[in-house]
């Protein structure tokens, strides 16, 4: 799942060698935080967060199965 995120926040931003994916579990969840550069934060929130909640509905998709809740955060 980590894989996935992170194909998807370095096909949006200009500087894909920035981006840094790292997975947190929690207690019920397990969230992904993206690092990527200042410049960049806006590319992949998009207008109006539009982009940020199209990835998370993906990785919600994606990841059904688990029986666990995701959570996408974007770290600039």
């Amino acid at each position: 799942m980590k894989a996935l995120v992170e194909y998807v926040a370095r096909s949006l931003v200009d500087n894909p060698e920035a981006v840094v994916v790292t997975e947190v579990a929690q207690r019920d969840r397990i969230v992904f935080e993206v690092a990527v550069e200042q410049g960049d934060a806006g590319k992949i929130i998009g207008r109006g967060g539009r982009m940020v909640n199209a990835l998370r509905t993906l990785v919600k998709a994606a990841h059904t199965k688990s029986g666990k809740r995701t959570h996408v955060e974007i770290m600039a």
